[in-house]
């Protein structure tokens, strides 16, 4: 095993601080019905999406 085959937990990281920002942003504009939340939503969901695909391409070829 070489150093860099243990998991180092940043791609998870971003993943779930990408989806508690969208969530944030998602409970702010119910509650104050300002539509620049959307951007935080925006912002979150594009953080998640980052953070699975290199999770993702971390696990390629069933390292699992």
């Amino acid at each position: 095993m070489t150093s860099t085959s243990s998991p180092r937990g940043w791609e998870l990281l971003l993943a779930m601080a990408g989806a508690l920002a969208a969530m944030a942003g998602t409970t702010a504009a119910f509650v104050t019905h300002e539509h620049a939340w959307r951007y935080l939503i925006a912002a979150g969901c594009f953080a998640q999406f980052l953070g699975w695909v290199r999770y993702s391409r971390r696990l390629r070829g069933g390292a699992r």
